[in-house]
């Protein structure tokens, strides 16, 4: 139980003190009554007396008696109604509250923090210091109370108000207070006649009520003198009269009223008696929440005041007194509900307001001086030394003789008691052996019932020893008669008396409660004695720390008759589980939630409130979630009805906020109790600033924004640049890639250099993008603000009219700042105009996304601080068993069952700082601007549109689409360029406009190329045309990526539109290609903050195979040229159709094939005349030879500026221009990645050539600079419709006699090599060239007959002329030595060539100039006819200005055989 202002030694006797009555003459009730006080509550603040008091047993032993206090009230005749008391109990609970605030401030504070104690010891075990940790905050809260004055009030009225019984005399009145006026015509006579009127009330038959204790009552006389107004010695010789009539033991002369009342301004007197009219009062007590509570005054009292002494003036059948009717009478007319089993709740008619005011400016004791205290103090100490104790002792003594003489006893109950105290015990029935004798009833004068009385008068005495005696005696002598009633009155008295014996010689007996409580309770059905017996045996048990008992005894009594008697004892059998040794916590948390709720169940509405609030700092945060709920639910229903409305909008926020785990049926009814309560709330401060509201979720983090518009839809054939919209997915990967080709643009525009103020543009803002800066946004240009809420709930939430909430600074970023700085919240549209999203449904459990826009109309800084919505639920949308919603719920205007309008805030943390060691090592976080844009000047904006764009092409198809460039602002855009990392895919066509074919009509089937038609006599022989790579924007040193776009005049106007042709090559490889645009554009009118703007375009190609291409070149044999000059090769093309007729391609047509070099080009075709057609069907092969020559001089010539000679070779009648858009700027385009490489350039320092730059030398010799273009025809049949592609592809020949490809090639993963863990000894890379780049030095060729005819006969020597041509191929001067010593070893070589020998000299040492040609006339003699092999000469050549001499034989390829005839 909780702790007791009393201890149970000061409690006990209190609650059972001698009881006196009062009977007052008019004239004295109206003395007192100057004082707004009955003649018993005037005495009621001195009941007390202050000394030790002396009496002495039967056995003449002295006994002293301390701290004795008497009960003095007025005569009432009718018992109390238990209706009365029940609502008097009610009121004094409910008039009993904790310090105000207390509960309140603690759930204002929403999640009902504690203060944890630092100094609490954890236990080893977890669970065990878990409690622990609760405990200590549960004692240590504000919310937990260790006292409960309620309950201590309750029980003071309960004991003050228990109906006197016919088996107890504890509270029986023994003795009687006349009292009249020293101002009565004849006081004396008044004291006879209130004698009689004692006399008739205790000794008629018509009187059950009040109760007497013997039949000669002590009657102590009382004259009252009013010393303001009375005759001082009239009242003197009036008591000098008394005390001869009655004994000076018998009567008191009481002065009062020393002063007047309008006097009592003066002086401030103490004023002893409000606190306990304020228990006692009815009226006094707190209305009830739930209806005021009222009682029915006497109508004809002239104070309106009802007190518990229940005084009016009113004199019935002749009498001056008024003790008809108890004050806890209530009115029968008005309340239907004063039976028994009524209602712990009581309401009555009338209000009480009116009298509470009467009330409360009231002060009592106002003619009282101190020494009229002092005097009422004595007066009180005179009656009970020479009165009530001496009558006592008498009745005592009177009592034991009688017990003695009807008993037989030979000595005294007294001296008996040892006997008794020593154990002898008869052995008791149990009760339920008992019969239910409880209605017997024993006549007044029978000897087990003076045994009681004199056992009730020691009590009362405090003679705790004799009163155990006599209550066991009659205990035995009840239980043999089988009296039930009678004997558990005897046993609880019994147990209370045993307790309370000096120096405690037994232990209490426990057990004499329980029969005591058991017999009440179920065989006499009175559950108010069984009440007391518990309430008394609680608090004995209590002080021996037995908590447990204590608690399981409390539990026992709480039942369905009375709410408000379970909710107290369940309340302090909850503060037992907390008091014991090893705390029950959980223990008492739960018996405060059955005590809350049967506080509840009674009407009091807070200390209900106050239960569960303290039960919910256990049940917290230990994931007892439906508990939670429960408790939540309660405490804010309970906070509405007490109109504490901030309280109880917390509690359900809680119920809906934590993941709840009721049933959907259930949740809808949380929210719309919340929704109800908030509605409330709000309509208090309707004004106020929005509340913030807890539902739906919002991830804050997932927050996006968006700024520009959207992106359009796709219109025909029109289709708009992809861009940037928030329906895209974050990629790093990618949002890399538009970061450097953002860089790139920015770089070519700013000469080669980033400026440092660069920062890439970011149209999206999300978690993953860099927001550490504040955005720009440009006004007039749509931001988006994309919120990611969650609905918790199993029920369906509709928010309607959702927006953004902002607050806005207008600036002028252009000068000085704008001095008057307007935070518009709800704003003004014509600064930033807001959308309304009218209607946004979250089914349950749903995550969906809403997107918000603002309309910037004004530069400045704006700030988006939330969102704001009306809260809300579908009516309905539940099904009776909560299944789901509704069908048709989502379609059109749902109907709202209640809605609140508040807000939530979007607070988003920057990223985690870890860059310093400070950041390091403590946790801070960067700024989120993403939220807090700069809305800046107007730009310019474009927008692109793509017209007939391909999604799937043949690799190195050309295709012809267009593009459209609008200007949609109010500004001229400029500067427009387009940067990819594939330029190879498209172009816009050369700087010239002659380059650039009008339109796609301008050849017989729609080409995309620029042809001209030709005669079919040129077939085989070769149209050359040249063009510079410069005209098609590829240069050495430039940036081949980035593009600007021909714009005529380089600017477009606002609103204008321009439609540019942009051709398209399918890429090499099959596959899906994502090819990504980025269109950069600048404002004419240069701005401060935003340099430039961006547009993104991914364009997506899936590519199908084509054609494959390989393509090798070797130096011919034949010097026979124009010019007569060396250097011919021969080019040989294997074109492969590769398509899987997947696209419908029947087949390709080779219509050209077409070089383009510097140095070389295509002559004509040596093969064409098997194959004029050049059809190439499903995976065949076609073959092709051509010839190739050094370009002219005077074409050589012009290779500084970077122009190519372009030879096109026709397989049919119409020739395309491959120097024109689009052929040559694909071809630049597939070069550009070689031309980024810088050039090799000859070193010409003063020193001589290091070994370096010779190898080069000698490298150049095999290399070859030979680029062939392929132009072909599909023919693809497709919806019984033909149609025909075109496209070209590209071989870049660099080295002679090595094969290249037109399609990238698969590299090919090195084998495993084993590790080796020594060093090689040498690493320097070997210098020498390799046999094959020495062959290509110097090119032999030997000229000769190939047959030749001898007559051996005549001559038998035969000599043949030779002629061996030596070419240098290299640019530098080659020494040549050419060996004819050679004598061929191999024996086969023999077999087949037989022998020859030179003749002349057998070694030429030779210098050739660069590119020089050389013939040397040789002889060759030969002895037999035959096949010979005249390529046996050997030739060594080295670099001239070279130390070190290269030297390998030039051996000729292929065999140079002559055959020798006999004539």
């Amino acid at each position: 139980m909780a702790q007791c202002v009393q201890s149970v030694q000061e409690l006990i006797p209190d609650s059972f003190v001698p009881c006196v009555a009062a009977l007052c003459s008019d004239e004295a009730e109206r003395l007192t009554r100057l004082n707004h006080l009955s003649f018993a509550e005037l005495l009621k603040p001195f009941s007390r007396l202050t000394s030790e008091v002396h009496m002495r047993d039967p056995n003449n032993q002295l006994h002293i008696i301390k701290n004795l206090k008497i009960a003095v009230s007025n005569i009432i005749t009718q018992p109390p109604q238990p209706g009365a008391i029940r609502k008097l109990l009610n009121d004094v609970v409910s008039g009993s509250q904790p310090a105000e605030g207390l509960v309140a401030n603690v759930i204002t504070a929403g999640d009902y923090d504690l203060n944890i104690s630092d100094r609490s010891i954890k236990a080893s075990v977890p669970w065990y210091s878990n409690w622990k940790d609760t405990l200590m905050e549960l004692k240590e809260s504000s919310l937990y109370t260790a006292t409960t004055p309620w309950f201590e009030s309750y029980r003071e009225t309960f004991l003050q108000s228990m109906p006197a019984s016919d088996h107890e005399f504890l509270n029986h009145y023994l003795a009687c207070m006349l009292v009249a006026s020293s101002n009565e015509v004849e006081p004396m006579e008044q004291f006879s006649k209130l004698s009689q009127e004692q006399h008739r009330i205790q000794h008629n038959n018509d009187y059950s009520y009040p109760k007497w204790f013997i039949p000669n009552t002590l009657k102590y006389y009382v004259l009252l003198h009013d010393v303001s107004a009375g005759d001082e010695q009239r009242a003197e010789s009036i008591y000098e009269e008394m005390k001869q009539k009655y004994g000076t033991q018998g009567c008191y002369l009481l002065k009062i009223n020393s002063r007047t009342s309008n006097r009592a301004s003066d002086e401030q007197i103490p004023d002893p008696w409000s606190q306990y009219l304020q228990k006692s009062s009815i009226q006094n007590q707190e209305s009830y929440e739930d209806g005021p509570c009222t009682i029915t005054s006497n109508k004809n009292s002239d104070s309106n005041l009802l007190s518990l002494d229940g005084l009016d003036n009113e004199v019935k059948d002749g009498l001056p007194n008024n003790f008809r009717a108890h004050p806890l009478q209530l009115d029968q007319s008005s309340d239907p509900s004063n039976s028994i089993d009524g209602p712990d709740h009581v309401k009555s008619a009338s209000s009480l307001h009116e009298t509470k005011k009467a009330n409360t400016g009231i002060i009592h004791g106002a003619c009282l001086t101190l020494t009229d205290h002092d005097r009422i103090r004595q007066f009180i100490q005179e009656f009970t030394f020479r009165g009530l104790l001496p009558h006592i002792e008498k009745t005592i003594r009177q009592l034991n003789d009688q017990l003695i003489s009807r008993k037989g006893l030979s000595r005294s109950l007294f001296s008996a008691t040892k006997k008794w105290f020593s154990g002898s015990k008869v052995p008791e029935k149990s009760i339920n052996e008992l019969k239910n004798t409880s209605g017997l009833l024993y006549p007044p004068e029978a000897p087990e019932l003076q045994i009681r009385k004199m056992a009730d008068l020691c009590f009362l005495v405090q003679h705790y020893d004799l009163a155990y005696s006599c209550y066991h005696t009659a205990k035995k002598d009840f239980l043999n008669d089988q009296a039930m009633l009678y004997a558990a009155g005897a046993l609880e008295m019994a147990a209370v008396s045993a307790f309370l014996q000096p120096g405690a010689p037994r232990p209490y007996p426990a057990h004499y409660m329980d029969t005591a409580i058991q017999t009440y309770r179920d065989i006499c059905r009175n559950m108010v004695l069984a009440e007391r017996c518990v309430l008394l045996s609680a608090e004995i048990l209590k002080s021996q720390s037995k908590y447990s008992e204590a608690a399981a005894l409390l539990i026992r009594l709480t039942s369905e008759d009375s709410d408000l008697r379970s909710a107290l004892l369940l309340e302090q059998a909850a503060h037992c589980f907390i008091n014991m040794k090893s705390p029950m916590v959980r223990k008492y948390a739960f018996h405060m939630i059955l005590a809350g709720h049967r506080f509840s169940k009674a009407g009091q509405k807070k200390h209900a409130l106050r239960c569960y609030c303290q039960a919910m700092q256990v049940y917290k945060g230990k994931g007892w979630s439906l508990a939670e709920d429960h408790i939540n639910f309660t405490i804010g229903r309970q906070s509405y009805t007490l109109r504490q409305l901030d309280n109880a909008v917390s509690a359900f926020r809680h119920i809906l906020i934590n993941e709840s785990k009721q049933s959907a049926a259930q949740q809808g009814a949380f929210l719309r109790e919340y929704l109800y309560v908030y509605k409330n709330v709000s309509q208090l401060s309707p004004d106020g600033p929005l509340p913030q509201l807890p539902l739906p979720y919002i991830n804050s983090s997932a927050t996006r924004v968006f700024f520009g518009h959207d992106r359009r839809p796709a219109d025909g054939e029109k289709q708009a640049a992809t861009h940037v919209s928030l329906d895209q997915e974050y990629d790093s990967e990618s949002s890399q890639q538009w970061r450097e080709l953002e860089e790139q643009v920015v770089a070519v525009v700013n000469k080669g250099i980033i400026p440092s103020s660069f920062y890439p543009t970011q149209y999206c803002l999300n978690s993953y993008s860099d927001n550490s800066r504040f955005p720009l946004a440009v006004v007039e240009e749509p931001i988006t603000v994309e919120v990611a809420f969650r609905n918790p709930l199993k029920v369906p939430l509709l928010l309607t009219d959702l927006s953004l909430l902002w607050k806005f600074q207008p600036k002028d970023f252009s000068g000085k700042d704008n001095e008057e700085v307007k935070e518009l919240i709800t704003g003004e549209p014509e600064m930033i105009g807001t959308e309304v999203i009218s209607e946004f449904l979250i089914n349950s459990e749903e995550s969906k996304v809403a997107r918000l826009k603002l309309f910037p109309h004004h530069i400045g800084e704006l700030h988006i601080l939330g969102v704001v919505y009306n809260l809300g639920t579908i009516q309905g949308s539940m099904t009776v068993d909560g299944i789901g919603a509704l069908p048709g719920c989502h379609t059109g205007k749902h109907s709202l069952s209640m809605s609140v309008r508040g807000r939530q805030d979007l607070e988003i943390q920057g990223p985690r700082l870890n860059n310093t060691k400070e950041e390091k090592t403590s946790i801070k976080y960067g700024p989120d601007r993403r939220l807090d844009p700069i809305i800046t000047e107007e730009m310019p904006l474009l927008e692109v549109f793509f017209i007939h764009f391909p999604t799937g092409l043949l690799c190195g198809e050309i295709r012809k689409a267009y593009v459209e460039f609008v200007n949609v602002s109010k500004c001229p855009l400029t500067a427009l360029k387009v940067v990819s990392k594939r330029p190879e895919f498209f172009t816009f066509g050369g700087n010239t406009a002659v380059l650039t074919p009008l339109s796609p009509s301008a050849s017989e089937n729609c080409s995309a190329y620029k042809t001209v038609v030709t005669d079919s006599t040129s077939v085989c022989t070769a149209l050359i045309s040249s063009a510079s790579s410069v005209d098609f924007g590829i240069g050495i040193g430039s940036q081949p990526e980035v593009i600007p776009v021909p714009l005529p005049d380089t600017v477009l106007l606002p609103g204008a539109s321009v439609q540019l042709p942009m051709w398209l090559r399918g890429p090499d490889e099959e596959g899906v290609h994502e090819i990504n645009f980025l269109f950069y554009y600048e404002s004419v009118k240069k701005q401060p903050k935003i340099r430039h703007r961006i547009l993104r375009h991914t364009a997506v190609i899936c590519t199908s195979r084509s054609l494959n291409v390989r393509a090798t070149v070797c130096r011919s044999n034949s010097l026979e040229d124009e010019e007569g000059r060396g250097g011919n090769m021969l080019v040989f093309v294997d074109v492969e159709n590769t398509n899987t007729s997947e696209a419908g391609v029947k087949e390709f047509h080779i219509v050209q094939v077409s070089s383009s070099s510097k140095l070389w080009k295509l002559q004509n075709s040596v093969n064409l005349a098997e194959n004029k057609e050049a059809k190439l069907a499903s995976r065949e092969k076609g073959k092709f030879c051509f010839k190739a020559v050094r370009c002219k001089e005077k074409e050589a010539a012009m290779q500084s500026s970077e122009r190519y000679t372009f030879a096109d070779i026709i397989f049919g009648n119409e020739q395309i221009i491959s120097s024109a858009s689009p052929c040559a700027d694909f071809f630049y385009r597939s070069l550009s990645s070689e031309l980024k490489k810088p050039q090799a350039q000859l070193s010409l320092h003063t020193e001589k050539h290091s070994i370096e730059d010779a190898v080069r030398l000698i490298q150049k010799c095999s290399e070859v600079d030979l680029n062939i273009i392929i132009l072909w025809k599909a023919y693809v049949v497709e919806d019984s419709k033909q149609l025909i592609l075109e496209g070209q592809h590209h071989v870049i020949l660099r080295t002679i006699g090595k094969e290249a490809f037109s399609y990238p090639q698969k590299q090919e993963l090195p084998e495993m090599e084993l590790l080796k863990f020594f060093r090689p000894e040498n690493t320097a890379v070997s210098s020498r060239p390799s046999v094959d780049q020495l062959s290509n030095l110097i090119k032999t060729s030997l000229h000769y007959p190939e047959s030749f005819n001898h007559p051996f006969h005549q001559k038998s020597l035969c000599l043949v002329p030779v002629t061996l041509l030596l070419s240098n191929c290299s640019k530098a001067d080659v020494d040549v030595i050419v060996d004819l010593r050679h004598k061929t070893t191999s024996p086969e070589a023999l077999e087949i060539h037989g022998s020859f020998t030179w003749l002349g000299q057998t070694q030429y040492k030779l210098q050739l100039k660069s590119q020089e040609i050389h013939s040397l006339q040789l002889k060759a003699c030969f002895v037999h006819t035959g096949v010979y092999n005249l390529g046996t000469p050997r030739v060594f050549a080295k670099l001239s200005d070279q130390v070190t001499v290269f030297e390998t034989s030039q051996q000729n390829s292929m065999p140079a055989l002559i055959i020798i005839n006999n004539m």
